[in-house]
């Protein structure tokens, strides 16, 4: 195991357990965790684009929609997905498996077996990183379930799993998006807060994506 891969994990562990405990807690203190985690994501937003008053229009082109999205898309779907029962609780932390499972799988798959490239927007993405992250990302519910995996019919599992897929793919589309501005303007990473990871942005830009997605997915009942 390289150093690299050890930080990763140390982090992704303890990154975990203070998530799952911030979520179980009270919404109360959950909504000021996830306000704290969107003012990072949005300083670290402003940062990697290199923001300054001399460019006051490309300034507020970047920073509206992210503000928008940061604040008020993204907080309104995380509060109501997390919702107040036990079973949205659960559900929320399983989403975010799924999310930390998904960008595992890309990391290790692509490290081990490595190959073609996935795209030019990142160069160190392969199309093998992408496949281990789809597979990956089926973990959480294959262990959900397998406690009572006698019960759990054909029909719910393959829902269950496209599910999974789902959220892995959105995840890496907003991985690849926030890449595309790190390499747009030479930056490696979007800070240094996480050892391992880099910024906070950096380790969550798939997650922040898929929040919303699964939101609308369960409001429109699709699942």
């Amino acid at each position: 195991m390289t150093t690299e891969l050890r930080k990763r994990i140390i982090t992704s562990i303890i990154l975990f357990i203070i998530a799952v405990l911030c979520i179980s807690i009270n919404q109360i203190f959950f909504m000021g965790l996830s306000i704290v985690v969107a003012i990072i994501c949005f300083v670290e937003w402003g940062k990697i684009n290199k923001l300054n008053e001399k460019k006051a229009l490309k300034s507020f082109i970047i920073i509206a929609p992210a503000f928008i999205y940061l604040f008020i898309i993204l907080q309104f779907s995380t509060f109501a997905l997390r919702g107040d029962s036990f079973e949205s609780i659960i559900f929320f932390i399983i989403i975010l498996c799924i999310c930390i499972c998904s960008d595992t799988g890309g990391y290790v798959f692509g490290k081990i077996i490595g190959g073609k490239k996935l795209t030019k927007i990142s160069p160190n993405k392969t199309i093998s990183g992408s496949l281990g992250s789809f597979i990956f990302s089926i973990l959480p519910v294959l262990l959900f379930n397998l406690q009572n995996y006698t019960g759990v019919s054909f029909e719910v599992l393959s829902i269950n799993i496209a599910l999974c897929l789902i959220v892995s793919l959105v995840c890496q589309l907003g991985d690849l998006l926030i890449s595309y501005f790190k390499r747009l303007n030479k930056v490696k990473d979007t800070g240094t807060i996480l050892p391992g990871h880099g910024g906070l942005l950096d380790r969550i830009d798939g997650l922040i994506f898929a929040i919303p997605t699964v939101y609308i997915l369960k409001i429109t009942q699709i699942f």
